[in-house]
């Protein structure tokens, strides 16, 4: 029988961004790599690159694997299976990364008071959903589905939720329901996926440093599958009540060595009473 663990994502959060105290709550993906240790194979360290493997310990010097970007029927990349995000630092203090963020004056404010009371409200501490972009940074693995007319992402962590990107033709809505992930509508610019997300509840934070969202929230992510065992994901976030202009960050997912597995936040979750902040 596999042991429980009552490890959370600020431990693992701490330990790899030199953090000493506990910003989070959620149980860090099984089989983690040791602290601060990168996969073997991993790109250089930088923006978005360092992050969990699956192996537990080193990985193997041929992962993840080379060779040309597979392709569907009708020729495009195919970007589907199983991937690792590669993305802790920048979930966990994107600005620290290097990563320009022109805040609004109230924005800038409240993100300084969310880091100074150590993000005790951080909704993905409490095992809410981290929504969009913010998916594309949580330490755990997601599996991507391509069908004709809908692309399926679903998430082993962050609150275990899936997202539908509708590759159908059809437009947003022009009056959409509020929520965590938005909705998504994805096309294809050459071998770019491009996702463009609108309808979001203005509840999530972009990391876990406080960065603030609104419901006039606005994502672009272009996923580019490099190679077979590699992928950048640009993100763009465009949120005018926030933000004085649009700005970027990119991804780099790596191929996961193994499949998802499951993953209930609120199970165990021991660390909610922990946090009290300042």
């Amino acid at each position: 029988m596999k042991a429980v663990k009552f490890v959370s994502t600020a431990a693992a959060v701490a330990l790899l961004a030199g953090a000493s105290l506990e910003l989070a709550a959620q149980p860090a993906p099984s089989g983690a790599a040791p602290a601060g240790a990168p996969p073997a194979g991993a790109p250089p360290a930088g923006p978005g690159r360092a992050g969990f493997g699956r192996a537990g310990g080193r990985q193997r010097s041929d992962w993840p694997p080379s060779g040309p970007a597979p392709r569907n029927a009708d020729g495009k990349p195919d970007i589907s299976g199983n991937w690792e995000p590669n993305a802790i630092r920048l979930n966990v203090d994107m600005l620290s990364t290097g990563v320009e963020i022109p805040f609004q004056p109230w924005a800038d404010k409240l993100y300084k008071e969310r880091k100074a009371n150590i993000s005790k409200d951080d909704p993905e501490a409490r095992c809410l959903p981290p929504g969009v972009p913010r998916m594309s940074t949580t330490p755990y693995p997601f599996k991507i589905v391509q069908t004709p007319g809908l692309t399926l992402i679903v998430y082993e962590g962050g609150a275990h939720i899936w997202r539908q990107i509708f590759t159908d033709g059809r437009p947003h809505s022009p009056d959409p329901n509020p929520s965590w992930l938005g909705e998504s509508i994805g096309r294809w610019e050459g071998d770019t996926f491009v996702v463009d997300t609108t309808g979001f509840n203005g509840k999530s934070w972009i990391d876990e440093s406080g960065l603030p969202t609104t419901e006039d929230l606005h994502v672009i992510e272009k996923f580019h599958r490099v190679d077979l065992g590699h992928m950048d994901i640009e993100h763009t976030v465009d949120d005018p009540k926030a933000y004085t202009k649009p700005w970027t960050f990119t991804t780099h997912p790596q191929m996961l060595r193994g499949e998802l597995m499951e993953y209930i936040c609120q199970e165990n979750n021991r660390d909610v009473e922990h946090l009290v902040g300042k």
